[in-house]
């Protein structure tokens, strides 16, 4: 079976808005990461309130409250979306999910090791907990993967953009 003009020519046009790709990919990548921070804080494997970085502007009471660990959750997607810019920008060259995976065990390190206790929102280092540190490194690295491959495999799948096999085509390719 051929496929149709219409068919060739919708593969031909198929060019990914780097915007909006974006800002899809670091809305889901903080909605799911920021929600799994949420659920795992309740949890107790984490000290660190999902709003943490909201922390100099509101009240700690208030980020513990409902509506605050649900702005945290959106500060998350905030923060993620403008991350997501960012790799795009210096790493989206990479293929596999290697770069990913170091972008965000370094974030991991900027909040939690370098400026959070620094700027204050989240504990020294040796204060705050091996439980938390594991867990946060955790979130962060698959955060970090989730960003990274997505954007490799949207950016450098090429199987995707070959042209579909006929019936006949397939079999005489095995």
């Amino acid at each position: 079976m051929r496929a149709t003009h219409r068919q060739v020519m919708r593969r031909r046009r198929h060019r990914t808005n780097p915007l909006l790709f974006g800002l899809n990919l670091g809305f889901f990548a903080g909605l799911i990461w920021g929600t799994l921070r949420w659920l795992l804080y309740n949890m107790n494997f984490t000290n660190t309130l999902p709003g943490f970085m909201l922390d100099p502007f509101f009240l700690a009471a208030f980020l513990k409250s409902g509506w605050g660990q649900l702005i945290g959750i959106a500060s998350f997607i905030v923060f993620s979306i403008v991350a997501t810019f960012l790799y795009m920008f210096l790493l989206g060259r990479f293929r596999g999910p290697w770069a990913g995976i170091v972008y965000g065990v370094i974030w991991w390190g900027v909040l939690f090791i370098a400026l959070g206790p620094l700027l204050g929102i989240v504990e020294p280092i040796r204060q705050i907990g091996y439980n938390t540190l594991a867990t946060e490194l955790s979130v962060f690295a698959l955060w970090g993967v989730f960003i990274g491959y997505t954007h490799a495999f949207e950016y450098h799948d090429e199987a995707s953009r070959e042209p579909m096999m006929t019936g006949a085509g397939r079999a005489g390719a095995r």
